[in-house]
């Protein structure tokens, strides 16, 4: 019942930011983007190729707002900002005459009614596995707050190798429902560093065919993309490698550690944690899938909130299992980061995941600056 009252004031609020900036939700062709891993790539390459085809879109992701040349950060932990802020970015891009908007959108956002007032003509959804189960309860709620993104949209974009498709299929009876498939490229040539992010590549492949960009405009937007920052993000090439990733779920680490692995001439080494106060059901399972493709794993702390540090790595280590590699925990973040830089060997790869782009971490005491990117230069700067 409170999280009903809440979620209507959340309502009432973005119904009151709509109004004040002059209802800029409507006025705007509005593509929005949801799923549980794989969101700010999507939307980026979304954005990217609309701007490669000469259009003036706007984007507002989880790493960044973008409206034409000028770049805002959009906070810490916060993937679709507060509803001012939001309707502000909009209607700042109407008066910049950006034709297009880019939106990641959370299951946090849709739940509480953040973005109401937008009308989304298109809605595109990466993935749903299991995630934020603390907030919704069970799969089938996350799922059907996910799919509320696709039921406002004019056109559902699904991905038909997700275990969310038969279901959504369902949901969205009788709507313009449209698909992608990993089965199915289409003739699109993808370069080999974009395998592991593949589908998130076909999703915005998809958008970009129903707006009616030319194929050769989409192929050369492919070829130029940048990953956002924090997204598979190389940070150090030279006796060995080291690797940002956001991937905080079981299924982005099925994604990303293989392709990782396959890269990698020596030893894959893996830094991560897992956020306190959060679905604990995840924990053994990414210790599992680490330990399925490591060679060294690191346990240390990732926003741990209230709970102690140990006893999150306790049950990831649940799902270490007959791992033949080697298995240290340090909680401190820069100690975790420093001691893989000391040991890596030519050859090696660092992956440390779950911070990417993020520039603070709770450790308990509220949010505190924090920079993955910051702690490895440290780290580097000492340890070469």
């Amino acid at each position: 019942m409170i999280r009903k009252i809440k979620n209507f004031l959340h309502g009432w609020q973005a119904t009151l930011a709509s109004s004040l900036y002059g209802r800029p939700g409507e006025k705007i062709f509005t593509i929005g983007v949801t799923g549980t891993d794989g969101k700010t790539t999507t939307a980026s390459l979304i954005f990217h190729i609309l701007r490669t085809a000469g259009l003036n879109p706007a984007m507002i992701t989880t790493v960044v707002a973008q409206i034409g040349e000028e770049v805002f950060d959009t906070g810490l932990h916060i993937t679709t900002p507060s509803t001012f802020w939001m309707q502000r970015y909009i209607k700042k891009a109407i008066k910049n005459n950006c034709d297009y908007l880019v939106l990641e959108v959370t299951s946090h956002a849709l739940d509480q009614n953040r973005v109401h007032g937008i009308d989304f003509k298109i809605g595109v959804i990466t993935n749903v596995s299991p995630e934020h189960l603390d907030y919704h309860g069970t799969y089938e709620n996350y799922l059907k707050t996910k799919s509320k993104l696709l039921r406002q949209a004019k056109i559902a974009i699904l991905n038909k190798n997700d275990e969310s498709y038969e279901p959504l299929k369902a949901i969205l009876k009788g709507k313009d429902v449209r698909t992608y498939s990993i089965n199915n490229k289409n003739g699109f040539k993808f370069p080999n560093h974009t395998q592991f992010n593949i589908s998130n590549f076909l999703a915005a492949v998809s958008v970009a065919k129903i707006i009616g960009i030319d194929k050769k405009v989409i192929e050369k937007a492919i070829s130029t993309f940048k990953m956002p920052e924090g997204r598979q993000e190389v940070v150090y090439d030279k006796q060995f490698r080291v690797i940002i990733d956001f991937a905080h779920t079981p299924n982005a680490f099925g994604n990303v550690l293989p392709e990782v692995k396959k890269t990698t001439r020596g030893r894959l080494i893996h830094v991560f944690g897992a956020a306190g106060q959060r679905d604990k059901s995840k924990r053994p399972l990414m210790g599992e899938i680490s330990s399925k493709h490591s060679d060294v794993i690191i346990l240390t702390a990732e926003d741990p909130r209230s709970e102690k540090i140990e006893d999150i790595n306790a049950q990831i280590k649940l799902g270490i299992k007959n791992f033949e590699g080697e298995l240290f925990e340090l909680s401190d973040r820069q100690e975790a980061i420093s001691k893989a830089v000391r040991i890596a060997q030519k050859g090696d790869t660092i992956i440390i995941t779950g911070k990417g782009h993020e520039k603070s971490m709770n450790l308990g005491r509220g949010e505190e600056p924090w920079s993955d990117h910051a702690a490895v230069k440290h780290a580097l700067t000492r340890d070469i």
